[in-house]
């Protein structure tokens, strides 16, 4: 039995980038009994090879649900649209390391706008590079698949990755959570659980044509509780 996990609270936060855009909301009030966050991915073109949306987007999500939206800005120089995001309606706000050379300003910037602060890791980048911000998060993001589009394969050298980060955390006696996001689904759920992970966003395994979003929902949830057993 694994007894951390067993004890640790896990949240799935379905990622919109996967829904249907022209039924969005209709997307977004289907899952919206079934979890307590929603993430919405910004890409500029500039940090990762895509555009996805921006504060428009954020807003008009905002008036929709209560959901509580952690935005994951995939952007160079955050800290230009950090208050526009948090204005638009964000409760938690995740900058990469890799895209800005003041990440502690950055983290600072989010949490005066009276949002929840993440930092974000790219795949190839330690996590190392994280700790002496540390402290001062809510959240650190492991990318689990390289960034900039939905539906990529999980890498699986993450899980040690995470396992590493949740041993250094519990070494620190910190409260930060872990999250994941690239190539979540129902088969490595479990896996996640048991290397540290407090928050699991997921996509296309969540907003599919094979299967209606509620059982997608349900069964990510009965592997979640076999990586709590």
């Amino acid at each position: 039995m694994n007894s951390n996990a067993k004890q640790r609270r896990v949240i799935i936060s379905p990622s919109v980038l996967s829904a249907n855009f022209a039924h969005l909301e209709q997307d977004i009030k289907q899952v919206e009994p079934l979890v307590e966050w929603l993430h919405l991915d910004v890409m500029d073109g500039c940090f990762v090879p895509n555009i996805s949306f921006g504060i428009p987007v954020v807003k008009a999500i905002r008036k929709i649900t209560n959901l509580f939206l952690d935005v994951h800005l995939m952007i160079e120089a955050p800290e230009r649209y950090i208050p526009a995001f948090a204005e638009a309606g964000a409760n938690l706000i995740y900058a990469h390391v890799e895209a800005t050379p003041h990440i502690n300003r950055a983290v600072q910037l989010i949490k005066s706008h009276g949002c929840k602060a993440g930092v974000a890791l790219n795949p190839g980048t330690p996590i190392e590079q994280v700790y002496e911000i540390l402290p001062y998060v809510d959240v650190v993001l492991v990318m689990s698949v390289n960034p900039g589009f939905g539906g990529q394969k999980f890498i699986p050298s993450s899980l040690r990755k995470i396992k590493r980060l949740n041993e250094l955390i519990n070494r620190e006696g910190l409260e930060v959570k872990i999250a994941v996001d690239g190539g979540v689904n129902a088969d490595n759920v479990a896996d996640l659980v048991k290397a540290g992970a407090n928050i699991l966003i997921a996509g296309s395994a969540i907003f599919q044509d094979k299967i209606p979003i509620e059982k997608a929902v349900k069964l990510i949830y009965t592997n979640i509780q076999k990586g709590k057993d």
